[in-house]
């Protein structure tokens, strides 16, 4: 039995004799498909590197024609902490969507620690969010570590807990 693999997708073995495809970059439509997140609170544009039940790097196109630069700030644009807490944690969402036995359910943000904001977000700039699987709990709970980077500096980094509800 042989595997067509996609350029996007590498090919995993789950037994000696079943091969499965896993794609290792989603586009905006396939992340609609995992977050329930719409227009204007879906802050990823796109997976850029996805490694099932470990970690996922989006990516998100700051613009200047979002709405939150009309009021933060005037004259002076950057994007609010909160939201690219937020972007991480939708990064966050696409893993912990796609954990064994949590399909159908919605993992919502629980909580966050040792968040540190190091660089200004402004429009023009491309985050790149890296969220990594720290732990999960009775299928229930998760941790994960993430980082906020522009031009390969650190704009924020902090720790994401999430909780599934049915």
């Amino acid at each position: 039995m042989s595997t067509i693999t996609e350029p996007n997708s590498q090919e995993v073995n789950t037994s000696s004799e079943d091969k499965q495809t896993i794609k290792t970059t989603l586009t905006i439509e396939e992340i609609q498909e995992l977050l329930p997140h719409r227009y204007p609170f879906l802050l990823v544009d796109r997976i850029i590197d996805y490694v099932p039940g470990k970690k996922a790097v989006g990516i998100k196109n700051v613009t200047f024609n979002e709405p939150q630069f009309q009021g933060h700030f005037p004259g002076r644009s950057l994007m609010p902490g909160v939201l690219i807490i937020e972007a991480m944690a939708q990064v966050g969402g696409i893993v912990m969507t796609q954990m064994p036995d949590s399909k159908g359910g919605l993992f919502v943000f629980a909580g966050i620690d040792k968040v540190r904001f190091r660089r200004q977000v402004v429009p023009g700039d491309q985050l790149v969010m890296t969220v990594e699987l720290l732990w999960v709990k009775q299928r229930r709970f998760g941790k994960m570590q993430g980082r906020a980077e522009v031009d390969g500096q650190l704009a924020a980094e902090g720790e994401l807990m999430f909780s599934l509800i049915s």
